[in-house]
């Protein structure tokens, strides 16, 4: 079940009157339940991965705290491991495996066979496979307790706002959150409204407008067509179009949770305004970034301590877990170099950090100074921007197609320009258009900074907000029926991963 679609905005208003109706003590029950019909209603027959991901991940926790004996707690570790990444693997990454290895026999001369299966990606197993592995690692660490109760378990696995595309939750921050009782709250249920509401503008304004000309490019059947200029528009369209996308579902699954008084995690702090790739991915999808870090980059640097090179280690480690951000994003080469590609921007980041500020003193510029501030948020904007190239593009030739056209296919004529803009399919009113959905983006991001309590609002600036919220339901209306009109209403990019 999409968030974008009639039928969830019907059925999150009978899962809020339930949850308020019914007494605390089968709350979870109804939750659970109202869960597993969200995930079922895309397919079915795969609720038996989450079930299975569920029931191994809770028996395992429950054993790891009653046996005393190392050998058995790394055993159940290893099988809980092995039975959710296997999943994982399976079905997203199989065919992805099995043509690469193919592709590689006949590199060397080899003869081969294609070999792939018809499997189906199971929608949030990507999100819903880590959330289980941080309690399993959680617990066999001791740094927190197994959790005895399977129908609460069940439910921070399966909880439906944040189910299918994150945030990435932790045990010790949701299950308590959905254990305690949680009355009706004008302020909860009105502050998540506009939460989700600023959601739906991201995504239903936004993202959806803005992938008509981003799709023009990245998906056009001829790329001798393709102009330097529209590369540039496109992927500058882009950075916004899948920020929107992504922060929107985020703001979306934030607003239903906070209807209900649970607090998910804040997945996106306006990223776009980073003055460093550092700050960038603290900033950008950080319940993923810290899951990273977390069970991967800090015990490799632990591992590392006391040993030759520690420097060059930590490096190391950084573009491993980079690595595998980019594998975890997709089964596809482009997704791979895409994560490569940020983790050795990330190093050369840390590595220049020194010659950077020497320079800057030499030339008497102030670190600090506002111009410096833009160059640096331009600077980092500019690294996103190029590595979204290989992200956004089909495949590996097409990506390189695309960055010789931003290099070298540029020209000032009016046959260009007119050429560019046909292939985009924009004209005035596209281009105005594009301008005014960014401005938007920028201001719907105020919007939920101020709802969520950062900026203390009072008298005209209090009333300024709600008027906007009047406005951002308008917004939502007319897009809406537009773009489901014309067919362009489309799915979460982050649904695929």
């Amino acid at each position: 079940m999409s968030f974008n679609s009639l039928v969830f905005l019907i059925y999150l208003v009978v899962v809020l009157v339930l949850y308020y109706v019914l007494p605390h003590k089968i709350r979870w029950a109804m939750l659970l339940i109202a869960s597993y019909f969200f995930y079922a209603y895309w397919n079915f027959a795969l609720i038996f991965l989450i079930l299975t991901t569920t029931l191994t991940s809770y028996l395992s926790g429950l054993l790891m705290e009653k046996t005393e004996r190392q050998g058995v707690k790394n055993l159940l570790l290893v099988t809980t491991l092995v039975v959710c990444i296997g999943f994982l693997v399976f079905f997203k990454y199989f065919n992805f495996l099995s043509g690469s290895v193919t592709s590689l026999i006949r590199l060397f001369g080899g003869e081969a066979d294609d070999f792939f299966l018809e499997l189906i990606l199971p929608v949030g197993i990507s999100f819903y496979t880590f959330q289980t592995l941080s309690y399993v690692i959680d617990v066999y660490r001791g740094t927190i307790d197994a959790e005895k109760h399977i129908g609460y378990f069940a439910l921070f696995v399966s909880f439906f706002p944040q189910l299918v595309a994150g945030p990435i939750e932790r045990p010790q921050d949701l299950i308590p959150q959905l254990k305690a009782e949680h009355k009706p709250d004008k302020d909860n249920l009105l502050q998540g409204f506009k939460i989700m509401a600023a959601g739906f503008v991201k995504k239903v304004v936004v993202a959806d407008t803005l992938s008509v000309y981003v799709n023009a490019v990245y998906n056009a059947a001829d790329l001798g067509q393709v102009t330097g200029l529209s590369v540039l528009l496109a992927t500058v369209l882009f950075v916004v179009q899948i920020y929107c996308d992504f922060s929107g579902y985020s703001d979306i699954a934030t607003g239903c949770a906070k209807m209900m008084g649970i607090e998910l995690t804040v997945n996106f702090d306006r990223p776009l305004s980073s003055e460093s790739l550092d700050e960038l991915w603290s900033r950008w999808h950080i319940s993923l970034n810290s899951w990273f870090r977390d069970y991967i980059y800090l015990p490799l640097n632990y591992r590392a301590i006391g040993k030759k090179h520690l420097k060059a280690r930590i490096y190391l480690n950084l573009l491993i877990v980079f690595f595998i951000s980019g594998l975890w994003h997709g089964a596809n080469w482009t997704f791979v170099i895409w994560g490569l590609y940020n983790g050795i921007c990330q190093v050369l980041e840390g590595a220049l950090k020194k010659p950077k500020s020497a320079i800057c003193s030499k030339f008497g510029w102030t670190e600090n100074g506002s111009k410096t501030r833009l160059i640096r948020i331009l600077k980092t904007n500019a690294i996103l921007m190029l590595g979204l190239i290989m992200f956004r593009s089909n495949t590996v030739g097409n990506a390189f197609a695309f960055f010789g056209k931003l290099f070298s296919d540029w020209s000032f004529s009016a046959e260009y320009f007119s050429d560019t803009f046909s292939l985009m399919g924009m004209d005035v009113v596209g281009a105005v258009t594009s301008a005014l959905v960014v401005a938007v983006m920028f201001a719907v991001d105020k919007f939920i900074i101020r709802t969520r309590g950062k900026d203390v609002l009072c008298g005209e600036k209090a009333a300024c907000v709600n008027t906007g919220y009047i406005y951002i339901i308008w917004l939502i209306a007319v897009a809406w029926l537009f773009l489901i009109a014309n067919g362009l209403s489309s799915g979460f990019i982050y649904f695929q991963f």
